[in-house]
């Protein structure tokens, strides 16, 4: 399987790289350091501070974990009361999940991205109690969108959901950046 990276907008430079999807390479070691490296660190910290306030991260008890330009970890635990009517997860909580990662991710360059597009694949439903992680990777970024490949996994590493999504960036501050 292999991914397109893109990294810059019109005019500014971006170029296209290439790599076979196989894991945590050291390309792509390089790439979240360099991110890392990157991100100002007045804005992950009010991401973090924003997310912990959110009235709907409280709700299903979503953590951010890791927050990078255009990358994003949160996860929470699967509760009964995310049960749907045969006992399992209910796909609103795993979507709740993905969307909280998406939203995080998108938003991390510091300027509004509202999403155009989710498409979510339920791979399995995982064990009562499980704690469960999302994970979103931006793999194409222009001045107008981007898009992003996340994936929600168990404590055992199970694939349970898998979602590609598009962002429209709207080019305006973050509201949270002005007022802190």
């Amino acid at each position: 399987m292999r991914f397109k990276f893109e990294k810059g907008a019109e005019g500014e430079g971006g170029k296209d790289t290439e790599r076979s999807h196989q894991g945590r390479g050291d390309w792509e070691r390089n790439i979240v350091q360099a991110r890392r490296d990157s991100m100002d660190q007045r804005i992950r910290e009010v991401f973090f501070r924003q997310v912990e306030r959110e009235p709907f991260a409280q709700k299903f008890g979503i953590k951010l974990l890791e927050i990078d330009e255009g990358y994003s970890k949160v996860q929470m635990s699967f509760t009964p009361d995310m049960e749907n009517i045969f006992g399992m997860a209910h796909g609103g909580a795993i979507f709740s999940l993905i969307d909280e990662a998406f939203e995080t991710a998108s938003n991390s360059h510091g300027t509004i991205a509202v999403a155009l597009n989710m498409n979510i694949t339920y791979v399995s439903s995982p064990a009562p109690g499980s704690l469960l992680t999302a994970e979103a990777r931006e793999f194409s970024c222009t001045q107008r969108t981007a898009s992003y490949e996340i994936k929600v996994v168990d404590e055992r590493n199970n694939l349970i959901a898998s979602c590609q999504a598009l962002v429209y960036r709207k080019g305006s501050p973050l509201p949270f950046l002005i007022e802190g």
